[in-house]
């Protein structure tokens, strides 16, 4: 299984409720809606919780991608419309400049 993992802040002036609730409401929905989205297996959003116990976090949050193999994962982010509607919507809540991308060989030990 291949997991791509994205770390994101939000755009600067955006509060984490407004960017949780542009990213449930308008780009979940923009994403989803793509033929291509059926290449993914699994999608999950994790948001972090800011606590006195821990350092303040690099990322707001984390989003975390599976698809069956590096094929479909290239189908699905290189499509025009991934490239031409859900991309460009991204400026829209996310500080471009601070992303983090890895793409992995998921290996499950425990499930």
């Amino acid at each position: 299984m291949i997991k791509v993992i994205f770390g994101f802040n939000r755009r600067p002036g955006m509060s984490r409720q407004e960017f949780r609730d542009y990213r449930q409401n308008v780009h979940a929905p923009l994403l989803f809606a793509i033929p291509e989205a059926e290449k993914i297996r699994r999608f999950a959003i994790s948001y972090a919780q800011p606590t006195p116990t821990a350092p303040e976090p690099r990322f707001d949050a984390i989003v975390e991608a599976w698809f069956d193999s590096l094929a479909d994962m290239d189908a699905f982010y290189l499509s025009d419309n991934f490239r031409t509607q859900v991309a460009p919507d991204h400026a829209n809540f996310i500080d471009l400049s601070s992303g983090m991308k890895l793409v992995t060989e998921e290996i499950v030990d425990v499930d």
